[in-house]
């Protein structure tokens, strides 16, 4: 029979960020732990989270462990038994150590040789009795952002148990009845409120709201649907899907009664509306108004006041305009709405005082003015100041500008100036105080200043993209004429800390990654690959020649070929080049390629002259269209034995000249003929075909060889006696590789009937 299962960790308040991948991580952990322990649950598991619980409920988990069969390996037979068949002491000390006699024992095969062995029977034990190991193993597996200490201990023998916060209370129920689990606190941390944590069959509601006796007093639970009911009258919303509606609710009706609506920078930007539900454990939606004369501030510094630093909602008329108004959600059930609005209308009101100081008083200085206090800000150590940032990014912008994308003389200068005052609101006291507005203020104080747009908005964006979606900010519209200096600028910026800092042997490592590391390069990659679209430039722009151009603005150069990964002066740059397109194939696999389109048209050591990101997109859709054909997929195939044959082989730069020649006056075979001459009248289609950016044009065109090339493998033998020969059909092989390899590695294409789990890098990737 199947029983219930009900588990609540009850814990000081979680960090809302941590909340939403805790509540999946919590069932997956407990519904694993149940089988690892031979208790697969017959249903699957129900997660819920409030601030201060994580909850799961498995409605049928059964009440004994499956039994299961044990092969317990002993002495190899020749030491088991003397040569007249007697047992030996090792025969009969494992059969006792067993509890059977000597002929209970099997004799098994193995790759040493034939051995002795018992099959134990094991019986599965009660449920009840499994389930404390089943918690304990949860309480381990969970992973946390950050850890604590916090003085407690289980009865495992593995020492202290850390955690996201401190727990107060376990509610474990199996059909109905508690199971006993303790978690044991140090002598140091017990006092007359602090004890050891036991599981019970009660929970705890809100803190402050109660409709009778104490507020969060302990609530009896004996099945998952009283406690859900329970919770909700002690003021606790269990479903995170329903405190979000219940939100979601108030703030449109709180709108309308303020004549306007929730601004459309919370849905757009800032994704406070997912965060909040995780807040709060019973939520209410109240209004507050600030003095108009603060809708002289920009908007970006209303909303960031609001947003970022207070949780609120920003009010807004049906056209757009911020209202002096704003929405907050409340933990609790309110009974004079009004005295806890002025209460947040206090604190609103002081923020904004002191950011209308700060405009008033950043707006008494010029950016240009503010460049030399970048002297006393420090990029890092071996790079010098932000002064020095500036200074090496203002020539960079330009050489993008001008050379790289091909733009006029006035758009170079233009990129260069915002370059080189990108930096200059760090030393504003507005950044200071709120640093979620580093470079928008210094686009917004840019445009006061009466700088042109190309100027301001390459400034107010150039952090910017931060996601590798294709639509994420900044987009076209938002752009306008500032579109190409906006990229040369973004570039120069993220070229200059990724080359600086890698160079000064800086690098991320698993999830560290202090210097944003990942995220300048995602903002590389995804600017090259959306320039067509973003920018409307149309060349094929590689990494190669950018990290040139980035080295000499820090007075370095490419170090020589080949490369050592381990040299210690030189080995940063064999990293970056994996880390750069490493960032490029996550930006294809974030975008919805398949991995193995992604192996064929992006190599983990691809190098950052070859790597062009303007056309790994269509190359990969390409690969993703051509490999619906049957012949694609033969081909594919056929081309892994085209490159193991042509390992180490050169193609020479005369060579299809050359393997015409052979064909016509050398070979005697007529499937080598064939092959070349097809292969040899479709190179200049191939190339053209790329030049023009048909990638699938291409990829059609080379599918089609693919019973040239199978006849060729069954009637000829590339490895011929003769030496002469060898050399061409190597030559051949070799050729054809360099062909298909210049559109994909058609080889990488798994069929589609084949499941293969998505590979991990070849090597540690920086």
């Amino acid at each position: 029979m199947d029983r219930e299962l009900l588990l609540e960790i009850g814990c000081e308040e979680l960090p809302a960020g941590w909340l939403p991948a805790l509540t999946q991580q919590i069932g997956e952990v407990v519904a694993g732990q149940l089988r690892e322990h031979r208790l697969a649950p017959d249903a699957p598991a129900e997660t819920f989270s409030t601030p201060r619980r994580l909850a799961v409920r498995i409605a049928r988990v059964p009440e004994r462990q499956t039994d299961v069969d044990e092969l317990v390996n002993g002495p190899p037979v020749s030491a088991g038994f003397k040569p007249d068949g007697t047992p030996t002491p090792a025969a009969t000390g494992f059969a006792a150590k067993q509890g059977v006699e000597v002929s209970a024992l099997e004799r098994i095969e193995t790759p040493k040789g034939v051995y002795l062995a018992y099959r134990k029977h094991l019986r599965g034990k009660a449920t009840v009795d499994v389930l404390p190991d089943v918690l304990g193993g949860a309480l381990r597996s969970l992973t946390f952002p950050k850890l604590m200490h916090w003085d407690a201990t289980l009865e495992d023998g593995r020492g202290e148990l850390l955690f996201g916060r401190p727990i107060r209370w376990i509610l474990f129920l199996y059909g109905g009845r508690v199971v006993p689990f303790r978690i044991t606190r140090s002598a140091v941390a017990q006092t007359g409120q602090v004890q050891d944590v036991t599981s019970g069959a009660v929970t705890y509601g809100h803190r402050f709201l109660t409709t009778s006796g104490r507020a969060g007093h302990a609530i009896k639970v004996r099945t998952f649907d009283e406690y859900r009911a329970r919770l909700l009258e002690n003021f606790v919303i269990l479903e995170r899907s329903e405190r979000h509606d219940k939100i979601a609710r108030e703030l449109d009706a709180k709108a309308q009664r303020l004549a306007g609506r929730v601004s459309h920078v919370v849905h757009s930007e800032s994704g406070l509306l997912h965060e909040v539900p995780d807040l709060v454990e019973y939520p209410s939606v109240i209004a507050g108004t600030f003095a108009p004369e603060f809708l002289d501030l920009p908007e970006e510094v209303l909303t960031t006041t609001l947003i970022h630093h207070q949780h609120y909602f920003p009010v807004e008329t049906e056209d757009g305009k911020l209202k002096n108004a704003f929405l907050a959600v409340i933990n609790t059930e309110p009974d004079n709405e009004r005295t806890i609005a002025r209460n947040a209308e206090r604190v609103v009101t002081a923020r904004l005082r002191d950011a209308r100081f700060f405009w008033e008083a950043d707006r008494k200085i010029a950016l240009e003015s503010r460049i030399e206090r970048l002297a006393t800000l420090l990029f890092h150590k071996k790079l010098g100041t932000y002064k020095e940032k500036a200074e090496r990014i203002e020539p960079l912008a330009r050489w993008i500008a001008q050379e790289a994308f091909g733009a006029s003389e006035e758009i170079g200068r233009q990129a260069a100036k915002a370059a080189r005052l990108a930096k200059a609101d760090l030393t504003a006291d507005m950044v200071r105080e709120f640093t979620e507005l580093q470079g928008t203020m210094g686009g917004i104080y840019a445009r006061v200043e009466g700088l042109p747009e190309e100027v301001w908005k390459a400034i107010y964006f150039h952090y910017l993209p931060v996601g590798v979606e294709s639509d994420a900010p900044p987009t076209r519209a938002q752009l306008g004429k500032a579109a190409v200096t906006w990229a040369a600028v973004s570039l120069a910026d993220k070229l200059d800390t990724i080359v600086g800092l890698f160079a000064a042997g800086e690098k991320p490592t698993g999830s560290r990654d202090p210097y944003g590391l990942r995220r300048a390069a995602q903002g590389v990659v995804k600017i090259l690959a959306d320039l067509p679209h973003s920018c409307g430039i149309e060349r094929r722009i590689a990494l190669g020649p950018l990290l040139d151009e980035a080295l000499r603005a820090l007075g370095r150069q490419r170090p020589p070929e080949p490369v050592d990964e381990s040299s210690t002066e030189w080995g940063w740059w064999i990293r970056l080049s994996l880390f750069l397109a490493e960032r490029m194939r996550h930006l294809l696999q974030e975008r919805g390629a398949a991995y193995d389109e992604v192996n064929a048209t992006v190599d983990y050591f691809v190098g950052p002259d070859d790597l062009v990101p303007s056309t790994a997109w269509p190359r990969v859709a390409a690969v993703a269209e051509a490999r619906k054909s049957p012949d694609f997929e033969a081909l594919a195939e056929l081309f892994k034995r085209v490159k193991n044959i042509s390992k180490g082989v050169t193609f020479a730069s005369d060579g299809w000249p050359a393997l015409i020649d052979y064909a016509t006056k050398e070979s005697q075979e007529s499937a080598e003929k064939a092959l070349i001459h097809e292969v040899a009248v479709s190179a200049d289609f191939v190339h053209n075909a790329k030049a023009r950016g048909d990638y699938l044009g291409a990829l059609k065109r080379i599918a089609g060889w693919r019973p040239t090339v199978a006849r060729y493998f069954d009637e000829v033998m590339v490895m011929a006696e003769d030496v002469t020969t060898r050399e061409k059909r190597l030559q051949l092989m070799g050729g054809l590789r360099d062909l298909v390899m210049e559109i994909a590695d058609v080889s990488e294409v798994v069929p589609k009937d084949v499941t293969v789990p998505f590979p991990k890098p070849r090597r540690e990737q920086a």
